[in-house]
């Protein structure tokens, strides 16, 4: 199984940009997905996340309010709309995916905030934020 990220490049500050998370493996509507960065030398952030719908997401207090995740499931496509950019958001892009009904199974909620422990990831997407 291979998830797919497109979508960075280099953006000025205050630019926007919309990462892109797809695969041909799996139907993702069965599936949470999760974006998370790692910045050099830094550990990996877990961004944001979608359980169902945007009613059931979850963003880091450090992109809340810029960030936006959503879902396309005739496209089985999750989005991640970046707004506002800053330097600080300079990392390599990563999603990742786990069967909604293993959260549900181990953790009793249908909340993925703070969940890490995605089964699929991708190679990731560079995000560069400089002028």
């Amino acid at each position: 199984v291979q998830l797919v990220e497109s979508g960075g490049g280099l953006v000025q500050p205050g630019g926007s940009l919309r990462l892109s998370c797809a695969t041909s493996d799996l139907t993702l509507d069965y599936y949470v997905i999760g974006w998370f960065r790692q910045a050099p030398g830094k550990e990996r952030e877990g961004v944001s996340c979608i359980f169902s719908s945007e009613d059931s997401t979850y963003y880091a207090d450090s992109v809340k309010g810029r960030f936006t995740i959503s879902r396309d499931n005739a496209k089985n496509t999750v989005y991640l709309q970046m707004n506002s950019l800053k330097p600080e958001d300079t990392a390599v892009y990563y999603c990742g995916a786990v069967w909604k009904n293993y959260i549900r199974a181990t953790l009793g909620t249908d909340s993925c905030q703070g969940f890490e422990e995605y089964t699929y990831w991708g190679q990731g997407t560079q995000v560069t934020v400089s002028s």
